[in-house]
């Protein structure tokens, strides 16, 4: 019992305020077969691990707000220093411009908040077809978005969750595609998949997890890269998972990224689909800018 009675006296111990990060308090690994005790233990190393990604999350986030605000307060002490020197409409362009950014941070940083909530929402079954075309419809962007449709692949979800997943989707391939959009929904046995497809320079396959990490942004895309807030991707997975489903980047036919969307299909029955037997066509949808 030597084990459980070292495990009684770290729980005693434990300071989730001091510990954190610091390699000398490793959570003690039962060695005697002790059931509770390895239990205990296996909560404590989840719990440590949980509380040092927050503690990440937390400088992350006051990093990117640090850098609008930052921008915010040069540009307006140089006004105010050298108001002469300075066009008004300029210096409040620039103003608003770091304020968007802020207000983007924070809303998806409440989204994030709120995607793990237990709180009363509307689920419905929702056609996704029917879910692209509207949303897509409702956009103005610089390409124009080329739909693969199946109809009638429907998916129990919460609307306004599954629109702001194709909405972080859309963007992002907005913001790195060259040519082509294109958005495909198809049904494969018992899953409906939604796919974002970009032509841009894609991602290496080493990063295709790491782009989902809350502020990640690789090097390569951070040139391009500025309206985002790091978070969208990472929202996207979330409210994914939140309806027993997948996201995952995977290899695009066009050439860059590719985004899927797994969830269950609300009817599985259904037949199966496939891109040769006529049941959609290719159109463009949008309103580019």
């Amino acid at each position: 019992m030597r084990d459980m009675a070292g495990l009684c006296d770290y729980v005693d111990d434990f300071d989730a305020s001091s510990d954190l990060g610091h390699g000398g308090h490793e959570t003690p690994e039962p060695s005697d077969g002790v059931e509770v005790a390895q239990t205990v233990a296996r909560t404590l190393k989840r719990l440590r691990q949980a509380l040092q990604q927050q503690r990440r999350f937390a400088s992350d986030a006051s990093h990117e707000l640090r850098s609008p605000v930052a921008a915010l307060r040069v540009e307006l002490e140089e006004a105010q220093l050298h108001p002469g020197d300075h066009d008004l409409g300029e210096v409040l362009g620039r103003a608003l411009s770091d304020v968007d950014r802020l207000e983007a941070i924070i809303t998806d940083l409440l989204a994030l908040s709120r995607a793990g909530e237990n709180t009363p929402i509307e689920w419905e079954t929702v056609d996704l077809a029917q879910l692209v075309r509207t949303e897509v419809f409702r956009r103005a962007d610089r390409l124009g978005v080329q739909l693969r449709l199946a109809p009638g692949v429907n998916v129990n979800t919460v609307r306004l969750q599954l629109a702001r997943v194709l909405t972080n989707l859309l963007d992002n391939a907005q913001r790195h595609a060259e040519r082509v959009v294109r958005v495909e929904v198809t049904r494969n046995a018992h899953t409906a998949e939604l796919a974002v497809f970009d032509d841009g320079a894609g991602i290496a396959e080493a990063d295709r997890e790491r782009i989902f990490e809350r502020f990640t942004r690789l090097d390569a895309a951070r040139s391009r890269d500025r309206g985002g807030t790091g978070l969208g991707l990472a929202i996207a997975r979330e409210i994914a998972e939140g309806h027993r489903g997948t996201l995952r980047a995977e290899d695009s036919p066009v050439g860059g990224a590719c985004f899927v969307l797994r969830l269950p299909l609300t009817d599985p029955s259904g037949p199966p689909f496939h891109d040769g037997d006529g049941a959609f066509g290719c159109q463009m949808l949008g309103n580019p800018v």
